[in-house]
């Protein structure tokens, strides 16, 4: 069947923020401990206790900004017992996830060190459920503040005699479940009073996000915006995909079949859906949208593997996820005039992570290569487009994106293919250009639908060139493999 794309280089539309790239790592399973942090003392190869190859593995796809350490686990964590000499960190249980002790070994050193290695920004949520004014000021104090106060003494008898760039810090997480169940007016309220002391010092600029709704709690944006815009760069979104969306019924993550594919694509697009709501809902009070749509946790969730921690909430990563991901961009860019920042839940080891660790094996997900091949869109400029897919069971058979880089006038091209069976004919047409002199074009597919990485076989699932491409004057045509994501650029 046809899928019909076409766009125009000279009609653009909005920068694509390179933090819709964003990551999430929280303190949850084996996200940080294990996934990360391997202490100093590991014979894994690390740097200060941090893993090399992880670190080498996210460089290579641009993470811009990373954020810490929750999540549920963010509205419990007490900043001050996770700096300092190891031997004096408190220990506690993560009463979140699986009751676990949590040592504070990795804390606001160890993850400001994370960040510069992996050369990306910070994004730090704070503690409003348990924690205290005085002590987010604190935190914000002994992060950014150079000298002249007890905190930034502190830092540098820890260390650290310079302070770090806070560029993001939300107040709080969840508020509405596992951050205080707290109801709309009483969280914008409380919203108001604990960003007032997160400071700008000298040198620094803080950019505030606010506690924004689950899927479709469209109550939850109304009040906050309405009490508490002025106040905020950004209001957080949390979407995730679930198979019949479903949570107590989720699913497997690497066996599954062909109706519970097409489930996740099905739920992947109501995506769009909500940040459409919710955007419409935020222009009310903010028609020039200058408040942020911050998707900080979004991904596809099942049941655990089978011999894990439920609440570890680890799980494999098929080309499904891949699929999925890639729609997810496509949302994200279609939408850029208000998303601003998206924080995949999460990096390493739970939920759609990017990376699996086994020991000394790392493993790259079918997810990681789908970041790998939209890297380039980064901050580019996004370029409408005006798609008429073929039908896959209801849905649209293919998903596109496509966007600019302004420097070096290279156009690229984006899109997947959710049949799980059926290849899907793409006919692009590229207005606004004469002739294509030059394409590349990397594809992502599997053999099966649940094919995935494994620590035997870790590239199943990988990124090859593809050489299909027919070019007559602006116009591209090609057949997609089903289950396949793939990434064309134009010169």
């Amino acid at each position: 069947m046809l899928n019909k794309v076409e766009f125009d280089i000279s009609k653009k539309g909005g920068q694509i923020s390179k933090y819709i790239y964003g990551h999430f790592a929280e303190h949850l399973g084996r996200c940080i401990y294990d996934g990360f942090w391997v202490g100093r003392e590991s014979e894994i190869p690390n740097i200060n206790g941090i893993r090399k190859d992880v670190v080498n593995a996210l460089k290579k796809i641009k993470v811009p900004v990373l954020r810490w350490p929750g999540g549920c686990f963010a509205d419990e964590y007490h900043w001050m017992d996770g700096i300092g000499p190891k031997r004096d960190r408190k220990r506690c249980l993560n009463t979140h996830w699986g009751m676990v002790t949590e040592t504070h070994d990795f804390g606001t050193h160890e993850f400001f060190e994370l960040c510069e290695l992996l050369e990306c920004e910070a994004y730090v949520a704070g503690n409003m459920g348990s924690g205290t004014v005085k002590e987010m000021q604190d935190w914000v104090d002994y992060i950014s503040c150079a000298n002249g106060t007890s905190m930034s003494e502190l830092r540098k008898e820890n260390g650290r005699e310079e302070p770090w760039e806070l560029p993001f810090f939300g107040i709080g997480n969840e508020n509405w479940a596992c951050g205080g169940n707290m109801r709309p007016e009483y969280y914008a309220d409380l919203y108001r009073k604990y960003q007032t002391y997160v400071k700008n010092y000298p040198g620094s600029s803080v950019r505030k996000i606010a506690c924004g709704p689950n899927e479709d709690n469209y109550e939850w944006t109304d009040t906050v915006m309405k009490i508490a815009s002025k106040f905020m760069w950004g209001l957080s979104l949390h979407y995730y995909t679930m198979v019949n969306n479903n949570f107590h019924n989720m699913g497997n993550s690497d066996k599954f079949g062909e109706d519970d594919w097409h489930s996740i694509i099905k739920y992947t697009y109501l995506m769009d859906k909500y940040i459409n709501g919710h955007s419409k809902i935020m222009d009310k009070y903010d028609p020039e949208k200058k408040v942020a749509l911050v998707v900080d946790e979004w991904g596809t969730w099942y049941k655990a593997i089978a011999g894990t921690n439920r609440r570890f909430l680890h799980q494999q990563n098929t080309i499904r996820d891949a699929v999925s991901a890639s729609i997810h961009f496509n949302i994200f860019h279609a939408n850029c005039d208000r998303v601003k920042m998206a924080n995949l839940a999460q990096t390493v080891n739970v939920l759609q992570s990017v990376i699996l660790t086994y020991g000394e094996t790392m493993i790259k997900t079918p997810t990681y290569h789908v970041f790998d091949l939209y890297k380039e869109h980064q901050d580019n400029t996004h370029l409408p487009l005006t798609e008429n897919p073929g039908d896959y069971r209801g849905l649209p058979q293919t998903s596109s994106t496509a966007s600019i880089n302004e420097e070096t006038g290279v156009v690229y091209y984006s899109v997947s293919n959710a049949d799980s069976e059926n290849n899907a004919e793409m006919e692009v047409v590229i207005n606004g250009i004469n002739s294509i002199s030059e394409t590349t074009a990397h594809l992502l597919t599997a053999p099966e639908i649940t094919t995935h990485n494994t620590m035997e076989e870790p590239d199943n699932v990988h990124i090859v060139e593809f050489s299909g491409l027919n070019i007559s004057g602006g116009k591209i045509t090609f057949r997609l493999p089903p289950r396949s994501v793939m990434t064309i650029s134009i010169k």
